[in-house]
């Protein structure tokens, strides 16, 4: 256990080098002039010139590479073209409040995913059961955007109950949490059924039905401890997925975090702005999945890691 753990660490700045480098690459490979839109729509050429000078851009890829990752590494991810503040100053601003979104989000997806799976399983092909996987297949069907609308249209407009836009309260934070929350309570919801209708065939959970523990000591306890290996792998990388990929949601509500900067980024084609982003995003699934894998190891020490 102890040697892949080490053998994770030392592999994980690898991963991060090359997502990094392959991110870095199709950045590059994007459409536009990075000289030409910060020298001004109205330079000369030679100013184009020497702005790529500048920036290193006559350079080849791997050294343009070399010189991001080491200057990223100090945390300098260049000077955003748009409003020509450093890129981290941008993104410092920006992600908290994603990180902020995504774990009331994620919080809440697991506080009603994980407990309507366990119903699900326990009242398996009964009511309860069928009520669950009904709500599960239309929140992994619906689409974000048009939920996101919707609920804005009602609790908002109608209602008047809650904020339309921005994040000036802590109302701010119900319309887009429930909202992003609903994909992954869908898959939590069947992911926790399905594997916990397999734990409760198990022998284990007959002897222990057997010795007369208490139906929530078997459920919580028993069950759901050996039914959380491929929970904490969904929830591992879906909540990667959401620091980085929390797009449309951020933009439909006008909410300043990353997914909105990229949004604006993309607009502007302000690259050194996309460029960070997306690294920071890279990056945080990267980190996330690997924690994931730690605590799938802490739950089930019968493991063996090869």
């Amino acid at each position: 256990m102890q040697g892949y753990i080490l053998r994770k660490i030392v592999s994980l700045p690898l991963i991060l080098i090359g997502v990094s480098l392959l991110v870095f690459i199709s950045i590059r490979m994007l459409p536009g002039e990075t000289a030409r839109i910060m020298a001004g729509p109205e330079a000369t050429q030679e100013a184009v010139e020497a702005m790529t000078a500048r920036l290193g851009l006559d350079q080849p890829v791997l050294v343009q590479y070399w010189q991001f990752a080491t200057s990223a590494l100090q945390g300098d991810f260049g000077e955003s073209i748009r409003s020509r503040k450093p890129v981290w100053d941008e993104i410092s601003d920006r992600l908290p409040y994603t990180v902020a979104l995504a774990v009331v989000s994620y919080v809440l997806a697991i506080g009603v995913g994980v407990p309507a799976g366990m119903l699900a399983a326990v009242w398996r092909n009964r009511w309860p059961d069928y009520i669950v996987m009904i709500f599960a297949i239309a929140g992994a069907s619906i689409a974000n955007f048009w939920l996101a609308l919707l609920a804005m249209n009602y609790f908002s407009v109608h209602l008047g109950w809650l904020p339309l836009l921005g994040a000036n309260s802590w109302k701010s934070y119900i319309l887009p949490a429930v909202t992003l929350a609903v994909l992954p309570m869908a898959v939590l919801a069947r992911m926790t059924r399905s594997s916990m209708t397999e734990v409760l065939s198990q022998d284990y959970i007959r002897t222990a039905r057997a010795k007369g523990l208490a139906p929530r000591q078997v459920y919580w306890s028993h069950a759901l401890r050996n039914a959380m290996i491929p929970i904490v792998t969904i929830v591992g990388l879906n909540f990667g997925g959401l620091i980085g990929g929390a797009v449309v949601t951020e933009t439909v509500f006008n909410w300043p975090g990353i997914g909105r900067l990229m949004v604006d980024a993309v607009r502007y084609r302000d690259y050194p702005v996309i460029l960070g982003a997306t690294m920071v995003a890279v990056c945080a699934v990267v980190i996330i999945n690997f924690v994931a894998e730690m605590v799938i190891a802490a739950l089930n020490p019968r493991i063996r890691f090869n």
